[in-house]
């Protein structure tokens, strides 16, 4: 049972998806928060609700992007096969001395067993300079290169999802405390009109406080609005099949300080931010191109075994064959993969930049955030609501003005969604310092 307020006092339990219940206190950082939708009618199962941490866990299983970015993996160990391959052997065969302007000889038995020559021939190319291993090393390092990539795709994702999942948190909450609002208004008007029956107040008192309401009843509009939004939007990163379209959230927005040092922050980014191991590993990956290019400019032999029958002898024969290396070395492309390396280098120097100055900024955002929050918790929130429930008795007992009690309303409202607003901040610059540590074990 919603329990009944004097005008905006509020005390309210937080009902969570599925029915577990615990009180939201102020004091903690967290917001307080009541049903956004009513109950299920009975024999009605309840929508599911997922948390964040379960949010996450369904976008990397289900989100198509990522999906997509697994198959470059495949893709890449697939040109592991490729590269690991051998040279096919080559076979040949001929037959010489045809008699085409002799035709009367195809019919002579003789002929064909002393004047034609039957050849046939098998050859293999062999590869020298380790082609082989050094294609097999690239190609294992380009696919070292990309599983990197992909994991910086799921941490980007990640990221994405949990400061999604954060804006869905707090239109939930505007969405509950708008129907608070409207529910404790509608209260107002009832003593509003009963004091004017009564002679306490005048008829035009009565009809501001009754258009009032539209502002209220325009807030849970507007609120429902962005929640569901907000939730569809999280449900395309969640991946749309992972949860059917009435789904809920469980969480609430809360304050939960972090005690990390900036300078252990980035020296965990420094360790397992993926896209800093992507640009480390193709480093490693350019030296092996070097070594590749090098082993293509080793020149290959190629032997081939011929058998030959002809006037009645069997014959056979060892040919070989290798190139003369005197002026295509592969020079060109040893010296593109060194500058390849250098290249590599320096991204690898930028990368790594990049890292210390998201974890800096973030780790910054954080605290300002932190700050604001505090404001709120260190009193202005409680004094808010006391000045509305003073502002409240000394209008229902004829001591202050209606715009008196009207102000001292619209101020606790601001200072509420503010509030929400400043706890979904922090956590979304929480987040944010997750996503660029590269963990979400940031304590």
């Amino acid at each position: 049972m919603r329990p009944r307020f004097a005008l905006l006092y509020i005390s309210i339990a937080l009902v969570m998806p599925g029915g577990v219940v615990a009180q939201a206190a102020p004091s903690s950082g967290a917001v307080p928060q009541s049903p956004a939708t009513p109950p299920p009618q009975a024999g009605r199962p309840l929508p599911p609700a997922i948390t964040i941490e379960q949010a996450i866990a369904l976008a990397k299983k289900n989100n198509p992007t990522l999906n997509a970015n697994q198959m470059l993996i495949a893709q890449s160990k697939a040109q592991e096969i490729t590269a690991n391959l051998r040279p096919n052997p080559v076979l040949s065969w001929d037959l010489q001395y045809l008699p085409i302007f002799e035709p009367g000889l195809f019919g002579d038995s003789n002929y064909w067993e002393t004047q034609a020559q039957y050849d046939v021939g098998i050859g293999y190319l062999f590869e020298r300079g380790h082609k082989r291993q050094q294609r097999l090393q690239a190609a294992k390092d380009t696919t070292s290169v990309t599983e990197a990539q992909v994991a910086d795709s799921e941490r980007t994702t990640t990221g994405n999802v949990a400061q999604q999942f954060v804006a869905a948190l707090l239109a939930e909450s505007n969405l509950e405390f708008a129907h608070t609002l409207l529910d404790s208004f509608d209260r107002t008007v009832k003593i509003s009109e009963d004091r004017y029956s009564a002679g306490a107040i005048s008829k035009a008192d009565v009809l501001k406080i009754r258009l009032q309401r539209l502002q209220f009843q325009t807030d849970v509009n507007t609120a429902l609005l962005s929640r569901n939004q907000a939730l569809a939007s999280l449900r395309q990163l969640i991946g749309f099949d992972s949860v059917p379209a009435e789904y809920q959230i469980a969480g609430r927005l809360t304050y939960e300080p972090v005690t990390a040092k900036l300078e252990e922050l980035q020296a965990r980014a420094l360790a397992l931010r993926s896209d800093l191991l992507a640009s480390q590993r193709e480093i490693t990956a350019a030296q092996s191109q070097i070594a590749l290019a090098r082993a293509n400019g080793k020149v290959d032999l190629g032997v081939t075994f011929n058998y030959t029958r002809f006037n009645q002898n069997n014959l056979g024969a060892f040919y070989f064959n290798i190139p003369l290396p005197v002026f295509n070395r592969n020079q060109g492309e040893i010296a593109r993969t060194q500058y390849a390396l250098t290249q590599s280098q320096f991204q690898e120097k930028g990368v790594e930049q990049t890292v210390l100055t998201d974890v800096k900024a973030a780790h910054e955002a954080l605290r300002r955030s932190q700050d604001t929050v505090e404001l709120y918790d260190g009193g202005y929130l409680q004094q808010a609501q006391q000045s509305l429930e003073i502002a409240q008795f000394s209008y229902e007992h004829g001591a202050a003005s209606l715009l008196d009690f009207l102000d001292a309303e619209r101020s606790y409202r601001g200072t509420e969604l503010s509030y929400r607003q400043a706890l979904a901040n922090y956590m979304t610059a929480l987040e944010q310092l997750r996503l660029a540590v590269g963990t979400r074990d940031i304590q």
